[in-house]
């Protein structure tokens, strides 16, 4: 296995042990980027001087037996959307004035602080939209397992990334399956923990950072670092100590809900409900009682939801500049421009859907302890569409699955339960009850243990056969 593969724990201990130092696994990386990232396109601000400086300096604090932890000198890429101190920020559009950020975000904070090396930034689609790689900044991410495919969004181009090998630890943002959703496109853990579990400033309804990985451990490595407090966010939680590497001993007392159906929106691919039953049924298996569970999204709370956002947007683009407003994607500019005739009285009952999904989340969370369904409805689509279905004036309907998880706030880990006849990578969807992250991770664990790891992950192309 090559060094930009290992998992962080692996990393950890061939640093412990001088076997390699942080500024080998930087050399290993770099060079899995040069082979990778001309038909990927998933960096932006990638410094590689930067990145061999902070590996030189973990190099001295492991050599000195000084490490500031188990992530020091560890790879990371953080989405775009997450401020770092002295980079822009375009937020994936062309229309942006770049300008350096005077501050690190929280998750960015807390990563510098464990000594890992942040060596990119991830690219992401205008305004972080998208469940797409498409952008009006950057160049068009694809997706490894299949560069004719989009990876997802608005997390894209760190799904491409952890998927193509770029180190093991990435992080990205989701507010209505931004991480789950190209996670299990990609074939990756994707987790979008409790609102306000990982600090995060700007906070908005809704919006989570969260890991993305290969391995549910290398998730829950991260989650003891971006978990630790930041008052800047005033949605965060207390702070708690929480042993996210920590087993369970099975799931037989456990009664799992299995939601098959969204409620609206595209319709389950089969291939993809056979590949989540199936997974259930490992559940079922180990003794864990299974119960079909019915959808808690509606026509109405989707199409609510999107009335409301569509103003928000418009309220942000409209008062641009012309010239800057032409700049914009033209999906996601017409989308917004159908903002303007969404009425007050219509956009607040638009945002009162998110309370709705909220109860009928929780309703259900009070029933079962824990809930199994699709990531997605679809496979993958591609690359040059802006949603799987490429229509602005239907972007959500792709989903339904993730979505109310958002805005009941539960944490929710997808990870690859399989692949359709064609090779494309298909998501489960694990939920638990609100604050109940590890018990996410725990489960995601187990089922991944099961299910056996990943280990033909996708070549460079110069390196296929």
């Amino acid at each position: 296995m090559q060094l930009a593969d290992l998992d962080a724990a692996q990393l950890a201990a061939g640093y412990a042990e001088a076997t390699f130092t942080p500024v080998d696994v930087i050399e290993a990386l770099d060079a899995r980027i040069a082979a990778w990232e001309p038909s990927l396109h998933a960096l932006y601000a990638y410094d590689p001087a930067s990145a061999r400086a902070q590996a030189e300096a973990s190099a001295r604090r492991w050599s000195d037996r000084a490490a500031l932890g188990p992530l020091d000198g560890v790879p990371v890429s953080l989405k775009e959307l997450i401020h770092t101190r002295g980079t822009p920020t375009p937020v994936g559009t062309a229309a942006t004035v770049l300008l350096p950020e005077p501050d690190d975000a929280p998750p960015a904070a807390r990563l510098r602080e464990a000594g890992a090396v942040l060596f990119a930034k991830t690219t992401v689609p205008d305004f972080g939209m998208l469940s797409s790689g498409l952008s009006s900044f950057h160049p068009l991410a694809r997706n490894p397992w299949n560069l004719a495919n989009n990876p997802g969004g608005s997390s894209a181009g760190a799904a491409a990334a952890a998927a193509a090998g770029y180190g093991p630890l990435h992080v990205g943002t989701d507010i209505g399956g931004s991480v789950r959703l190209p996670a299990a496109w990609c074939g990756l853990v994707g987790f979008k923990p409790t609102l306000g579990r990982i600090p995060i400033d700007p906070y908005y309804t809704g919006r989570c950072a969260g890991p993305m990985t290969r391995t549910v451990d290398d998730a829950a490595r991260m989650m003891a670092v971006l978990s630790l407090p930041d008052a800047r966010d005033a949605t965060s939680l207390p702070p708690e100590t929480i042993d996210w590497l920590a087993p369970i001993d099975g799931v037989r007392s456990l009664r799992i809900g299995v939601m098959m159906e969204a409620g609206c929106g595209m319709a389950l691919d089969a291939e993809i409900g056979e590949a989540v039953r199936a997974a259930a049924e490992t559940f079922a298996a180990a003794g864990a009682t299974l119960v079909e569970v019915a959808p808690v999204l509606t026509r109405d709370m989707l199409d609510g939801l999107d009335r409301f956002w569509r103003a928000r947007a418009w309220a942000e683009i409209s008062v641009l500049p012309p010239e800057r407003r032409a700049l914009i994607l033209p999906y996601i500019l017409h989308w917004a421009e159908s903002g303007a005739g969404v009425s007050g009285a219509q956009a607040v009952t638009g945002f009162g859907r998110t309370f709705d999904m909220r109860a009928a989340c929780g309703a259900l969370m009070s029933s079962v302890d824990a809930v199994l369904s699709p990531t997605t409805p679809n496979l993958a689509f591609p690359a040059e569409y802006a949603s799987p279905i490429d229509d602005w004036q239907r972007p959500f309907e792709h989903i339904a699955y993730t979505l109310p998880w958002n805005m009941g706030e539960q944490p929710a880990v997808s990870l690859n339960c399989g692949f359709s006849r064609d090779g494309t990578p298909i998501g489960l969807q694990i939920v638990t009850p609100r604050f109940a992250d590890a018990r996410a991770l725990q489960l995601a664990r187990w089922y991944e243990s099961q299910r056996g790891p990943i280990t033909d992950w996708p070549l460079p192309p110069g390196e296929r056969c």
